[in-house]
């Protein structure tokens, strides 16, 4: 639940457009409150469940949890450095909506080169609150309970909702998928030539993974990462993965999913969060989240005799 704050500093929000002027808090934030809720105002210690969108000045979205599909969530800290985004938060109350703009020089160490792409002075953030648990006088024990509560009735709205983002991706896309008894959804987009793999096979295989709402994830070929501005980590191999079918080394609906293929073969796997990474979660990934993979069956390697 404690996710750094930096992360929420950079990777963010989304409502209203600027209406009226902003103001200034030390160290030179600027924010502009758009929707201003009756209710205390977020004070340190305090649960806040936030959506953010941050873009640059001209509109152009770095990161958002909306794509994400899930608000980012983190205790306020009773500390904060000047000209830190958190200060603004303390001028925000449940359900409040507000931009905020921080310099980019104020979120850049010393030292640490402007990234390609980002012009102008400030970096905007739209925040909206979505939640928050004052901690007030509460024991640690019952505000953590509280907080647990609450992310658990947020967590079991989100699988409740999933049937229903499944069939809207699919028809959405206009996909005619073929689904499996355990809920696995798949298209062959090329046949391949001869037998399909089995469990004890090693399945050498390219693909790339993104989430329902577009957001990508991950993809062996470095093509496919550079087209969606992947950061590129020059120590990361872009080849084929092996992968044991039947070990239980990938998700479930990998497993069964390369039953399908045979050498040559591409296909969409549309997986459901209870064949994938599941309440946990990954990294990148929410839980109980859908995820969409483009595979390629280059290769069937057969265990020796």
């Amino acid at each position: 639940m404690r996710k750094n704050l930096m992360f929420i500093a950079i990777a963010t929000l989304g409502l209203a457009s600027c209406k009226g002027g902003f103001k200034q808090l030390d160290g030179g934030v600027l924010y502009n409150i758009h929707e201003d809720k009756s209710g205390p105002t977020i004070q340190p210690g305090d649960f806040m469940s936030l959506n953010l969108i941050m873009k640059t000045e001209g509109d152009s979205v770095l990161g958002s949890t909306y794509e994400i599909g899930t608000p980012s969530t983190n205790v306020m800290p009773k500390e904060q450095r000047k000209g830190d985004i958190t200060a603004a938060f303390l001028k925000l109350s449940e359900g409040d909506s507000a931009t905020v703009k921080l310099t980019i020089d104020s979120i850049l160490k010393k030292g640490v080169p402007r990234p390609p792409g980002i012009k102008g002075k400030y970096i905007v953030y739209e925040v909206k609150v979505e939640k928050v648990i004052p901690k007030g006088n509460l024991t640690d024990s019952v505000f953590q309970a509280k907080i647990s509560d609450y992310l658990k009735a947020e967590a079991d709205k989100i699988k409740a909702a999933e049937p229903a983002k499944l069939k809207k991706y699919v028809e959405d896309n206009k996909l005619k998928t073929t689904i499996t008894p355990s809920g696995l959804q798949y298209v062959i987009t090329k046949p391949g030539t001869g037998p399909t793999a089995a469990n004890g096979d090693t399945a050498v295989v390219n693909y790339t993974c993104k989430l329902l709402s577009g957001k990508f994830i991950q993809s062996s070929i470095k093509e496919v990462a550079i087209k969606e501005k992947a950061q590129i980590d020059p120590r990361q191999p872009f080849e084929p993965i092996h992968i044991p079918i039947g070990e239980g080394k990938v998700i479930k609906g990998w497993d069964e999913g390369l039953l399908l293929l045979n050498k040559g073969a591409k296909a969409t796997f549309i997986i459901p969060s209870n064949l994938a990474w599941d309440e946990q979660g990954a990294p990148s990934i929410p839980p109980y989240s859908p995820v969409v993979f483009d595979v390629e069956m280059v290769d069937i390697i057969h265990p020796k005799k």
